[in-house]
């Protein structure tokens, strides 16, 4: 890649000139969307697969995709199920819904079969907030095996009621026997299909990008997504139980890189410091006040900082073949 393209400011309002964006089949025949970058660098550093969170869509990390391209990976980005462009599997067009994280784990470990075929190696898993938790259910179930995996701030637990896990997993179960299941658990704002006023203070310092999510939101409707059923609320804690259990995480021998930040009001931050301990490869890069949730959308200081110790735990982890 020239140093003209590499010096280059990224629009994070517009697909990247080498990416390409597409999609892919599942099992059963859903179509799910993919983004591609073919790798700037020869020989090629390697594959970057990265997932997003619930709710989430990958033009909101176009600027970190291009950097690892730039970098001179292969990188791949993908949708969800039930997500931005890939549909819905509740009643309308915004809940969040799924039956199962099964469905999920079951996508992944297929898309990382067909794509791990077709990419150069080293081959990387990355992922953030629900993408995350989703990854360490694959790891822990050997149906992925990335050379090394680097999670943004994962859903390793939520940041909800101080109440034993047990307890909030019957309390969902409970809301989902009185009720229909697929209706939401939460209430999204006083108008239907606006994003509450104070959302922007979860999940970044910095304004701008967050402008950038409520353009893509504007301009590709589709994208837009609101709370969580209240399955989906279930089906979380019973995947948290999951990675709970003695030995899930102690089983995964692949190097795991968790960004996480102390004041993250949506994920648990002392629930993602207890995975990195116990994960024999993990290792732990814990943020203050200095970042929200969206821990690779903060402000150009705090990202350079994140970049770099990704880069550096790469290299180590994941050297170019």
């Amino acid at each position: 890649m020239s140093a003209a393209v590499l010096d280059s400011a990224i629009d994070r309002r517009a697909i990247p000139p080498a990416a390409t964006e597409s999609t892919w089949e599942a099992g059963d025949g859903h179509s799910i969307r993919r983004i591609d970058w073919p790798g700037a660098a020869a020989p090629v550093r390697g594959s970057i697969l990265f997932l997003p969170g619930r709710g989430d869509f990958y033009e909101k990390y176009l600027e970190t995709l291009e950097e690892w391209h730039r970098a001179g990976w292969r990188v791949t980005a993908s949708d969800w199920r039930g997500q931005a462009g890939s549909g819905r599997l509740g009643k309308d067009d915004v809940t969040g819904h799924v039956e199962d994280f099964s469905v999920w784990i079951d996508d992944l470990a297929l898309l990382w079969q067909r794509w791990t075929a077709e990419t150069p190696g080293p081959h990387v898993l990355a992922a953030h907030s629900m993408g995350g938790h989703i990854v360490l259910r694959a790891l822990a179930e050997k149906r992925v095996a990335p050379d090394a995996a680097v999670l943004s701030a994962p859903m390793t637990g939520v940041n909800g009621p101080p109440l034993p896990l047990a307890m909030l997993h019957r309390v969902a179960q409970a809301m989902c026997a009185v009720g229909d299941p697929m209706r939401q658990a939460w209430k999204w704002s006083e108008k239907p299909g606006e994003a509450p006023s104070k959302r922007v203070n979860l999940l970044t310092h910095d304004p701008d990008r967050y402008a950038d999510e409520m353009w893509w939101r504007a301009h590709r409707p589709e994208l837009v997504m609101g709370p969580a059923s209240w399955r989906w609320v279930e089906r979380a804690y019973a995947s948290w139980i999951m990675l709970e259990a003695p030995g899930a995480l102690e089983g995964v021998d692949v190097p795991v890189l968790i960004v996480s930040t102390a004041i993250d009001k949506l994920v648990s931050h002392p629930a993602n410091v207890r995975a990195a301990a116990r994960l024999p490869k993990g290792e732990l890069l814990a943020l203050g006040e200095e970042a929200h949730h969206e821990v690779l959308r903060e402000t150009d200081a705090v990202r350079a900082g994140i970049m770099a110790k990704i880069a550096d735990f790469l290299d180590r982890t994941a050297p170019q073949r």
